[in-house]
């Protein structure tokens, strides 16, 4: 899944190229890139679909170096679900009998080894049962930004093969207050929601026949048209008529058959200036500086990000986040950086789409 726009890592992510085509980490990487090469290795090639916006279609067949047929091109934004029936049904008419795992393109995993397991064992898992099977995070910190899945440890006799990790979810919690955070992260019952999943295509059209017919008989209607040229224009008709709901709402917090495989592998969901502070190199001031012309004097506890043609010198900050593009500057306290979106809001309220 590759069609958000990012507007949390504003001003460097921007509507035409967001955060998923940027080497945000300065490591030499875009995020999709890394996502398509850490898949690569246990899914051929060809097997790999990028939903995206269809403003993306050429910055992703040329990013990947994959086949025009294997990016679904998404006509307008509606969340997670319409975008998973979709790949369900593109799939479907390539393989009835597949596997699938579905993963934002803009993840950071840091312990790949662990993460290739794991994937391993869910596709093993949902290949022999009926199950709709997420990855659960263990917590390191009480996290506002992330949401959480409650495990349930009652026995699982029925599941083969046994895996000590799997668990049935109890109930999923949104993005909660920072006592509740605390309560969470206590209890050891929760874990963080991923937004990685596991079925099969049998398993997961059925849960969508249960629980959101509607998209799946706008699907289902148009199945001659898909693969060909005719695709867009019935996928645009369909998407139009299509409610904007995500997946956790659609199907998983309904259905009876879902479960979490805990894992630990070095995750972040990269969904904020702070959590890729968490996540990067720091210099003995605890800055986490990307720029090729950055001096820092008296500056502690920042998170900067440098235009690699702009000379930035910085004094007396602390806890901040500076971040210069070729034409926009941002200076915002980490503790605030919530309220970038509203800034965003407010740019383009006053200035038009320029500088978003």
């Amino acid at each position: 899944m590759a069609g958000g726009v990012g507007s949390r890592f504003w001003p460097l992510s921007r509507i035409n190229r967001p955060k998923q085509f940027l080497d945000i980490l300065g490591e030499g990487k875009t995020l999709i890139r890394q996502t398509f090469d850490r898949f690569v290795k246990i899914i051929p090639k060809e097997n790999i679909y990028i939903v995206t916006n269809e403003m993306y279609r050429d910055i992703t067949v040329e990013m990947l170096e994959i086949d025009e047929k294997q990016v679904l091109l998404e006509p307008m934004r509606k969340n997670t679900a319409p975008c998973i029936a979709y790949a369900n049904f593109r799939i479907w008419k390539e393989n009835p009998d597949a596997n699938i795992i579905v993963a934002p393109s803009d993840h950071l995993i840091t312990d790949e080894a662990e993460f290739l397991r794991v994937a391993r064992q869910g596709l093993d898992f949902v290949a022999n049962n009926n199950a709709l099977l997420t990855i659960g995070i263990k917590p390191s910190r009480p996290d506002t930004g992330y949401g959480y899945i409650q495990i349930s440890n009652e026995e699982l006799p029925e599941i083969k093969p046994a895996v000590r990790e799997l668990k049935k979810v109890k109930t999923f919690t949104e993005k909660p207050e920072l006592q509740m955070a605390k309560t969470f992260f206590e209890s050891g019952e929760f874990f963080w929601n991923s937004g990685m999943f596991f079925w099969s295509l049998s398993s997961v059209m059925q849960a969508f026949d249960l629980h959101m017919p509607g998209i799946n008989t706008l699907f289902r209607q148009a199945t001659d048209q898909l693969g060909t040229p005719e695709e867009a224009d019935a996928v645009c008709n369909i998407y139009a008529q299509s409610k904007s709901i995500s997946i956790d709402y659609a199907i998983m917090e309904k259905a009876d058959n879902v479960y979490v495989l805990c894992a630990d592998f070095g995750w972040s969901d990269i969904g904020t200036w702070g959590s890729l502070y968490v996540n990067q190199r720091k210099d003995n001031e605890e800055n986490a500086v990307v720029g090729n012309n950055v001096f820092l004097y008296n500056t502690r506890g920042c998170e900067i990000n440098i235009h690699p043609h702009k000379l930035a010198v910085i004094q007396g900050l602390e806890d901040m986040i500076v971040v210069q593009t070729d034409d926009v500057l941002l200076i915002c306290k980490k503790e605030n950086e919530q309220q970038i979106k509203d800034f965003v809001n407010n740019v383009k309220l006053t200035k038009g789409d320029r500088y978003i």
